[in-house]
């Protein structure tokens, strides 16, 4: 039986680099040819799903760089298109994400009319002097607005995303933001740790992070926070409220199958025989526009690669997995895993209860190390 099946579509334009940002984005110079770009997502996602046999997509996830640059009608046109080509699931859960800019929360009401039933806001911190540090272009007040213009729009679902760890940043600070989102009323939130990423201006010009004592203590504080709050942790950096979790995420973190279009994107498919392909497009939107139904490369998943990537995706699952779901996943059977199980249960690692495998909050704190025990790559 093969897994379920999201998409995913990246818009690689940004109005500026933010300097700790590894994804595939680009800074705008000029205007970007919107019609032109459609067409190649449209003739990619074509070019994709028609093997398929129509296979119903379960969710989808509209990211970048800054999707909410595009006005409402190129969202309205491209969902249009898909929903011509492909059997979307009923509850299909459409997402977003927003940068809280105010002419981009103009859009929200076109968003929403156009099929978009998920919002993803970028805030990052609700302190002025971290967001300058962090590069970011909107205000505390523009993200309060953006969240509100988003409930005007209809929006029921909404994540806002938080970094903790910033620069200078102590506990109290770490906190406030929480403080703030908490008091929005978001139906989930993404809470996690600034890291500095290779060949990013961070990386090669580190700011003064907090060090590791205080990160715990922030992360110790804002667990504790969260969970009076009423936002339930069901992955190391995912909080939602009861039955909101992020179903398109949570499809990547249960080894499910999903389609990449876009330049920069990547995609994963497990065949009728239970074979799995990852494959990637070409980064530079130039490149990918000149040949969108090409792949930069492209890979077939053995054992050893069956089983890491599936670890470093359940894992990350506060109820961790089902030995039967690795099986289904995978196509291969527990004993690949059992020694190393074994080995993880024994360090303090993992718990079995029942069939179902999950970190210790020991190996959710250490989860890279745990990981690490499967990679016999």
């Amino acid at each position: 039986m093969v897994p379920p099946l999201s998409l995913y579509i990246h818009f690689p334009w940004c109005v500026r680099k933010c300097p700790y940002c590894d994804f595939n984005s680009h800074v705008l110079s000029g205007d970007v040819d919107v019609v032109a770009y459609l067409d190649a997502l449209i003739d990619d996602f074509s070019h994709q799903y028609s093997p398929l046999g129509q296979r119903p997509i379960e969710t989808i996830f509209i990211g970048g760089g800054t999707p909410s640059l595009l006005p409402g009608p190129a969202i309205r046109r491209l969902l249009q298109a898909i929903r011509e080509m492909a059997p979307l699931a009923g509850n299909a859960e459409i997402s977003l994400e927003a940068n809280p800019g105010a002419a981009e929360a103009d859009h929200f009401a076109d968003y929403r009319d156009s099929g978009v039933n998920r919002l993803s806001i970028g805030a990052q911190s609700f302190n002025d002097k971290s967001l300058h540090a962090l590069g970011r272009i909107h205000s505390r007040e523009e993200t309060l607005r953006a969240f509100l213009a988003a409930r005007e729009a209809g929006f029921n679902n909404i994540n806002l995303d938080l970094m903790f760890g910033l620069p200078r940043q102590p506990k109290d600070a770490a906190l406030f933001d929480l403080r703030m989102a908490l008091e929005l009323g978001p139906e989930h939130l993404s809470w996690y740790q600034l890291s500095l990423e290779p060949n990013t201006p961070f990386s090669r010009t580190p700011p003064a992070l907090p060090d590791e004592d205080s990160l715990y203590a922030i992360q110790e504080g804002g667990l504790e926070y969260l969970a009076a709050g009423g936002m339930e942790r069901y992955e190391i950096s995912a909080f939602s409220r009861p039955g909101m979790q992020c179903r398109h995420n949570l499809n990547y973190w249960r080894f499910g199958d999903y389609l990449g279009i876009g330049a920069g994107s990547h995609g994963k498919v497990t065949d009728a025989n239970g074979q799995a392909l990852r494959y990637w497009k070409a980064h530079h939107p130039r490149r990918y526009m000149a040949s969108p139904t090409a792949a930069a490369g492209r890979r077939q998943l053995d054992a050893p690669d069956l089983v890491i990537e599936f670890m470093m995706n359940a894992l990350r699952l506060k109820q961790g997995f089902d030995l039967a779901l690795f099986e289904a996943r995978t196509g291969l059977a527990t004993t690949h895993i059992s020694e190393t199980l074994r080995t993880a249960s024994e360090r303090g690692l993992l718990e079995l209860v029942s069939n179902q495998i999950r970190a210790t909050e020991l190996g959710f704190r250490f989860l890279n190390d745990l990981i690490g025990l499967f990679d016999h790559g």
